[in-house]
């Protein structure tokens, strides 16, 4: 509901005025619950200045037995929509894209050199969730050709620690690896959820105490190999557990002796591996800001002792339920779980995040192609976590940010709470700069109040759907993501005066990136088109849609609004 007296006015487009959110309060019928006062801290302690991420935070995590069917079997049939999915997050920050490949599928499989094909699977029978491949150098060429039309890559693979007393495959790997990558290969990780290796079958009565020497005697066998020194860039990351051990137990049993670049971790709220049940599926835990800390902060004993080691940590896979996902999986309510998560993670001395995906159809997928045998023609499924990669893509700062979680209406412990709200702080200047402000309600818009003096005024983003459950409809700043990975719509941004406080109205569901002292001449927003492929030339290409059929249905009733708001306050 609008206030009777003057409100700061909008811009829509740069060209139409309106105030926040109006088309949320007003044409979608939307009740505004009471105004929220965003209050933040102004001092940042010691401990929150020590724990700076960069703007690439949020990487993408692949399955390596289905990665040919995402990214191609060659650099000629690299697919034009993937190569614009990958564009739409790396144009949106300076540094360098981060990827992951691995999980169980290269944990078990083997490097062939001579092996032209990129992937051979070799067990037709083998459990859906643990696919051992055969893979060869055109999995490098590949990654190599991707940063080269896209933009910089890192990239993280995996090394196998199923056996280490036979490692010479692991040796071959390793060799490959950075002889085809070079600076683009950031890390190795020494196995992929050892501690679950016992529980699969892989290694009977596996415990930490077998690891750690086992640790000891790949990485010396890197360190002495046939190509020599493997090891010589700091390069090595692990344990990349998940389950059952505890990082600082880890660490403490004799990790930390050896020359780690990165200590990582991979963790989902919950799994599906034995089926569904009322726990995995269940998506009211995903719609509240009090259970994210938790699961976030799991293993703050052992960050800790990262932190004082001056080791990064990194979540190298984490999304909404192991195992392939279940029914909320590929809701709006994963997509602002998954932006709430990222920037908790980022709040929590975590140095990087990966959302992770898979083969064809997996419930929590960024995205599908139309078929896993047609994936270099259009018509390919955008899932709702990839909404969640493209705000939080725009979210970061280019010089470095400090992220606090400032705890709005107690919604770190109060289970009633529908909102959630974070700071991020120029690290230089200590100086706020940007707000995320998410409001978990199903239909109520939430007014959030930023005081006067705390900007001049302040440009806004909107992450929105029409429910939680939404699958489809969803939108990052006006626009979807057509078939082809392509950015459709009129990129929307909107503007208000802020000199004497003003009122950022999110719609429910929803949640928006705010940059503070932002107008529309800064450049703080990234501005343009970030397709770089168009629809192949074996398939047609659809008709572009005029801007107003690519905006939202509601688009004529704001344009409408916004003219006679604009006449009432100039009269």
């Amino acid at each position: 509901m609008l206030s009777s007296a003057p409100r700061p006015l909008l811009s829509f487009v740069s060209s139409f005025f309106l105030p926040a959110t109006l088309f949320a309060s007003l044409v979608l019928g939307q009740t505004t619950s009471i105004n929220l006062n965003v209050s933040f801290p102004n001092q940042l302690s010691n401990a929150a200045l020590g724990n700076v991420v960069q703007d690439n935070f949020l990487g993408i995590s692949f399955e390596l037995s289905s990665f040919d069917t995402l990214w191609g079997k060659d650099p000629l049939s690299m697919p034009h929509a993937m190569q614009n999915y990958l564009s739409n997050l790396r144009q949106r920050f300076k540094n360098p894209l981060r990827i992951r490949i691995g999980g169980n599928s290269m944990d078990g499989s083997a490097f062939v050199p001579d092996q032209e094909d990129m992937i051979e699977f070799v067990d037709p029978t083998a459990y859906f969730n643990d696919v051992p491949v055969n893979f060869g150098p055109m999995l490098f060429n590949v990654l190599n050709s991707m940063a080269d039309d896209v933009g910089e890559m890192q990239f993280i693979i995996g090394l196998s620690m199923r056996d280490p007393s036979e490692d010479s495959n692991v040796i071959l790997l390793a060799n490959a690896a950075e002889q085809m990558m070079g600076y683009r290969l950031d890390a190795m990780l020494l196995g992929n959820e050892p501690d679950i290796y016992a529980n699969h079958g892989t290694r009977g009565n596996y415990t930490i105490a077998d690891y750690i020497p086992e640790v000891g005697k790949v990485i010396f066998d890197l360190q002495n190999s046939q190509y020599g020194n493997l090891t010589s860039n700091l390069i090595i990351g692990g344990p990349t557990t998940c389950c059952s051990w505890d990082l600082d137990k880890v660490l403490s049993a004799g990790l930390m002796q050896y020359p780690y670049k990165y200590y990582t971790l991979q963790h989902y709220p919950t799994y599906i591996c034995d089926g569904p049940t009322p726990g995995n599926t269940n998506i009211s835990y995903f719609l509240s800001h009090t259970n994210v800390p938790g699961f976030v902060q799991w293993e703050n004993t052992g960050v800790q002792m990262a932190k004082n080691l001056s080791v990064p940590v990194l979540i190298t896979e984490f999304n909404t339920v192991s195992c392939g996902g279940s029914n909320i999986s590929d809701t709006f309510a994963a997509s602002l779980w998954a932006v709430d998560s990222g920037l908790q993670f980022a709040a929590s001395n975590m140095s990087g995040a990966y959302l992770h995906t898979r083969e064809y159809q997996v419930r929590y997928n960024l995205f599908d192609p139309p078929t896993p045998e047609t994936s270099v023609l259009p018509g390919w499924h955008t899932g709702s976590p990839y909404y969640a990669a493209l705000f939080l893509a725009e979210t970061f700062m280019a010089e470095g940010n400090v992220v606090i979680d400032l705890d709005l209406d107690n919604s770190t412990l109060n289970p009633e709470s529908t909102v959630a709200a974070y700071g991020l702080y120029d690290p230089s200047s200590t100086a706020l700069r940007r707000l995320v402000l998410i409001n978990y309600n199903r239909s109520q818009t939430q007014s959030f109040s930023i005081s006067a003096g705390v900007s001049s005024s302040i440009g806004i983003r909107v992450l929105n759907a029409p429910t939680v459950e939404e699958r489809v409809d969803i939108q990052w700043a006006g626009q979807t993501v057509g078939p082809n990975g392509d950015l459709q719509g009129t990129q929307t941004t909107q503007y208000m005066d802020c000199v004497n406080g003003c009122d950022v109205r999110v719609p429910g569901p929803g949640a928006a990136l705010v940059l503070l002292d932002e107008t529309p001449d800064s450049d703080g927003f990234f501005k343009g088109n970030s397709t770089i492929a168009g629809y192949p030339v074996t398939a047609p290409s659809p008709q572009s849609p005029s801007p107003s059929t690519t905006l939202h249905p509601t688009i004529s009733a704001i344009l409408i609004l916004a003219i006679m708001e604009a006449a009432v306050w100039l009269s």
